[in-house]
């Protein structure tokens, strides 16, 4: 589904990610773990287009991104760390625009959005303006939009942060059922506890570097890892 191979990633002088290869299968939610600043947030804004990176590839679900970035956004969905929604927009509008900007017939957009502000307990709100919203109530929004299109591939930076618990388990919901019809999931995690319970697979990187990646009991079986273990757990408190 997401194929990235030798990703290198330089802000002048500065190597923020280099020779990365990751492969996220259909099926899977894929945990991306790293303290804040190991370029975590470098490699999503760089799988989905939005930076462009100086070596490597990226493929989503057969296309090649620089070859066709219409094809594979069409296919993919992203909600960063602090999504930059639309304020003037009331919620509803919002997520007609969402729709609209990704062909989405007018009976399915209806379904998909009640049947998804229903589970995420917004349908009240959708008729607000999304300036008097709270973080957590935008970031419901945010995952929303992300569904809304079906897409094949989702994408989250840190999207637990500023959910309240029920909500967070609501989305965990949500990503494996994702999963389950055939779609896959890569998000980052500062949070080793949020990985081992969710993820079919991780990886770990630092500094730049991928250093370690496959199932949970894989990574967690690498006694070289520990110190880097405890620097992430010591980060989580």
């Amino acid at each position: 589904m997401l194929n990235i191979q030798h990703l290198t990633k330089r802000y002048g002088e500065k190597v923020a990610v280099q020779d990365l290869s990751l492969h996220i299968a259909p099926g899977e939610i894929y945990g991306f773990i790293g303290h804040n600043g190991a370029g975590k947030t470098t490699t999503l804004k760089a799988a989905v287009g939005i930076l462009q990176y100086d070596a490597g590839s990226i493929t989503i679900d057969g296309l090649d991104l620089q070859k066709d970035p219409l094809g594979c956004k069409a296919r993919l969905a992203y909600i960063p760390d602090n999504p930059d929604l639309y304020e003037f927009m009331t919620g509803i509008k919002y997520l007609n625009f969402i729709a609209d900007v990704f062909g989405v017939s007018a009976g399915d957009r209806s379904a998909r959005i009640n049947a998804l502000a229903q589970q995420l307990e917004l349908t009240q709100d959708l008729a607000q303006p999304i300036s008097a919203y709270s973080h957590g109530m935008k970031q419901k929004l945010a995952i929303i939009a992300a569904w809304l299109h079906a897409p094949r591939l989702i994408l989250m930076d840190e999207p637990f942060v500023g959910l309240d618990p029920k909500a967070s388990h609501l989305l965990k919901q949500m990503m494996r059922e994702h999963c389950d019809r055939g779609g896959a999931i890569f998000f980052s995690t500062h949070v080793l506890e949020v990985a081992e319970k969710l993820c079919d697979k991780v990886a770990i990187i630092k500094q730049g570097r991928l250093i370690r990646s496959g199932t949970m009991e894989e990574v967690r079986g690498d006694d070289s890892l520990e110190e880097v273990f405890l620097e992430l757990e010591g980060e989580s408190c």
